[in-house]
């Protein structure tokens, strides 16, 4: 395929209208909406989002995580905190995550501040994960330079024999939470005539506003 293929590559969006009148005035209500609707459809992985960080020389990098919770406090994932991704965040704790439900023509991005959670948090959610996962957060140096895949088994299996059913949270592991500043729910329409709405938090409270396609 050539970059002429890729440019005549198309598609119409058919999603139904989103308005003003039609969102909840609470972003986080109206988000639990449509995260229930992508669950309800059985869209593969629709707990994916991109985390979008920069580091402290203004780089910007980009990857896909899971969401692992959010309430009123924020927005939930999970991480090695030697991570780029950790490194970024400590260096600029400004952060984006978007998700993309391509089956229902829908995107939500949310922009705010991330900050790690506590101990016992991380603590409660690292005990919910199967034996293979916790073991792998031992055996894994995250972003780091590795000599091989064969190596990083050997890891695996050094660490599952050292610690077997029993496994404790790794002091380098956990989670953060994006504290929400804006959101915006983008509903694909025909034409490229996209409904946009976006909330901004002034004073304390959400301020509803449409934006342009």
């Amino acid at each position: 395929m050539n970059k002429t293929d890729l440019a005549n590559l198309r598609r119409d969006y058919a999603g139904k209208p989103l308005s003003k009148k039609d969102v909840d005035a609470d972003p986080l209500v109206q988000f639990g909406v449509w995260m229930d609707e992508a669950l309800n459809s059985e869209i593969l992985d629709a707990t994916a989002m991109t985390l979008s960080t920069v580091d402290g020389e203004c780089r910007p990098s980009a990857r896909i995580v899971l969401l692992k919770g959010f309430d009123e406090r924020g927005f939930v994932f999970f991480t090695n905190y030697g991570s780029q991704k950790a490194t970024d965040l400590a260096a600029n704790p400004h952060a984006a995550l978007s998700f993309f439900w391509p089956e229902l023509h829908r995107q939500v991005k949310i922009e705010g501040k991330a900050a790690r959670v506590s101990q016992a948090e991380s603590e409660r959610y690292f005990k919910t994960r199967p034996i293979d996962s916790q073991i792998g957060a031992w055996a894994s140096q995250q972003s780091s330079v590795i000599e091989s895949r064969s190596a990083l088994e050997a890891q695996f299996e050094e660490m599952l024999a050292r610690f077997g059913e029993s496994v404790p949270l790794p002091p380098f592991w956990g989670g953060f939470r994006v504290v929400p500043e804006r959101f915006e729910f983008w509903q694909g329409r025909s034409s490229r005539l996209h409904d946009r709405i976006c909330y901004e938090l002034a004073n304390g409270e959400w301020k509803i506003v449409r934006l342009s396609p």
